[in-house]
């Protein structure tokens, strides 16, 4: 795999950065090329080598994080549900501003589908009706339930602020997974 020039992760980070400043100043949309480009210190012609447009910056903003989560998933995958929820849980607190933005305030009206999106695909394999406490239970809808509660919850630590550690939140959505699947 070819090494990333770091002044283009530099510039990359930078925009990355400028836009969540941006987002919490005022609406997406209203968001110019010219904000990004005078908040990151780059040109305009810099974002254009980057990104299409705001809209491709944010989508590959919202990509970054998705796979940093999916990458937890496969760390977690042995894990129990209380271990790897405190490793989730840890990188939304690590992460906080972004996540705030993108579920509980001005943000991108399309994230919260494409999360719940890859939630409902990460646990589709720990969805099991075939014995237990879920048999004959529909795979699909207990994939939808299980996903939906825990962006729920998620969305509810962020409108709040974080009412709970991230530790305790980890704790709590861990044994709920537990005692559901």
């Amino acid at each position: 795999m070819a090494k990333i020039d770091r002044r283009i992760l530099k510039t990359q980070e930078a925009l990355k950065k400028a836009v969540i400043e941006l987002m919490n100043e005022k609406n997406f949309d209203d968001i110019t090329i010219q904000d990004l480009s005078d908040r990151a210190n780059v040109s305009r012609g810099t974002i254009y080598l980057h990104y299409m447009d705001k809209y491709d910056l944010l989508d590959k903003l919202i990509e970054t994080h998705i796979n940093e989560l999916r990458e937890i998933c496969k760390a977690a995958a042995d894990m129990d549900f209380v271990t790897g929820s405190l490793l989730w849980t840890e990188y939304l607190d690590n992460n906080y501003s972004f996540f705030s933005l993108m579920l509980a305030s001005k943000g991108a009206p399309f994230f919260r589908s494409r999360f719940l999106e890859f939630l409902i695909e990460e646990f589709k394999d720990e969805v099991d009706v075939a014995k237990g406490k879920n048999l004959g239970l529909n795979e699909q809808l207990m994939g939808q339930f299980v996903a939906s509660a825990y962006v729920g919850v998620v969305e509810w630590w962020f409108i709040n602020e974080k009412p709970v550690p991230h530790e305790v939140l980890a704790e709590q959505l861990g044994s709920l997974l537990e005692r559901n699947l």
